[in-house]
């Protein structure tokens, strides 16, 4: 069973540079879009082998938005990026930590 801290009960789109989750301790996260998306950590983004970002932040637009966030399964969300991007998968857990540095 899941911690309640890494248990999301809403995902939403908080205004047009914000996604905000409401985890199922009562907790609300709010994310700038932008900065989510150059926090995404697939093999495109960051080197498998060495952690090494690979993505370069000049690179990514700064009307940068999500075009869609669908779950997966119970531990994650992908998103699929304005900007093109969709093989990254952001864990709740590393969801939660990200807002909570």
């Amino acid at each position: 069973m899941q911690e309640a801290a890494y248990v999301p009960t809403e995902i939403r789109q908080a205004g047009p540079r914000r996604l905000a989750i409401t985890w199922a301790d009562g907790r609300e996260s709010a994310y700038d879009v932008r900065e989510l998306r150059l926090a995404c950590g697939c093999a495109h983004c960051v080197d498998e082998w060495t952690g090494q970002g690979r993505l370069d932040p000049d690179s990514v637009p700064a009307d940068v938005h999500p075009l869609k966030v669908e779950k997966v399964g119970r531990y994650a969300i992908q998103i699929r990026w304005s900007d093109g991007h969709e093989s990254g998968i952001y864990p709740f857990r590393r969801l939660r930590d990200l807002a909570n540095p």
